[in-house]
């Protein structure tokens, strides 16, 4: 571990302890470092890094607090990194295959726990998804707003930024794009009125199964498509 690493560290371990609690502000530089037993370097460094990482909030003539520490706030990375690996096959089919895991199951829990101004919410997106058929954008938004509504009505916000995060909007935009073309469009429609209707009944097994289904579909079209990309097809 690096001299920084262990100032990070340090740190974090004062935020887990309580000692700095979400939103207080941290001492100045000098009285950190001098606290902590590091230099002024260090302690520079280990806040801009907790910075980036939206441990910490750097407020310019203010000082540096700690965030609200929020999940949302501290995996919001995730959906960058996401991002990041397009072009990579092999890593996109296990960003797939963690989202088989975990969505079916979110949306099972959701069956059990969503109110009915959520379900019309995720109807809402079912509705503009059938009326945006052919317009990869729109079908793009709004099916990631369906999933957003199911996977909320959780109330698990570690769960929805994590299933966020592995469903990249590039990727999203890629499936959908290939479906219109290839005319499979219509299937993938059916199986989201299908995890609605399963919703609506508030039957977990059935959204279980419902959601798998579509993840599943999914996640086949796009091993196939790689496939034909890689070999020329």
């Amino acid at each position: 571990m690096s001299l920084t690493d262990k100032a990070i560290e340090q740190i974090r371990e004062l935020i887990r302890t309580g000692a700095l609690p979400p939103g207080s502000k941290l001492p100045p530089e000098q009285e950190l470092a001098g606290q902590l037993g590091l230099s002024r370097n260090l302690a520079r460094e280990a806040v801009k890094a907790l910075s980036v990482a939206r441990v910490l909030e750097v407020r310019r003539g203010d000082g540096t607090y700690v965030t609200s520490l929020q999940p949302s706030l501290l995996l919001e990375g995730l959906g960058g990194a996401v991002e990041l690996l397009q072009s990579d096959s092999a890593a996109l089919l296990d960003l797939m295959e963690v989202r088989r895991l975990l969505e079916p199951v979110a949306t099972a829990l959701a069956a059990t726990r969503i109110t009915d101004a959520q379900l019309a919410e995720v109807k809402q997106h079912l509705d503009a998804m059938r009326e945006a058929r052919d317009d990869v954008e729109r079908l793009n938004v709004h099916d990631a707003a369906f999933h957003r509504a199911v996977v909320s009505a959780t109330g698990n916000e570690s769960l929805l930024t994590l299933l966020e995060g592995v469903s990249g909007r590039t990727l999203r935009a890629r499936i959908w794009r290939g479906l219109v073309d290839t005319h499979a469009a219509g299937r993938t429609l059916a199986e989201h009125e299908a995890i609605f209707r399963a919703l609506s009944h508030r039957d977990a097994a059935l959204s279980q199964a419902a959601a798998l289904l579509h993840v599943s579909s999914t996640e086949q079209w796009l091993r196939e498509h790689l496939d034909s990309t890689d070999t020329g097809v």
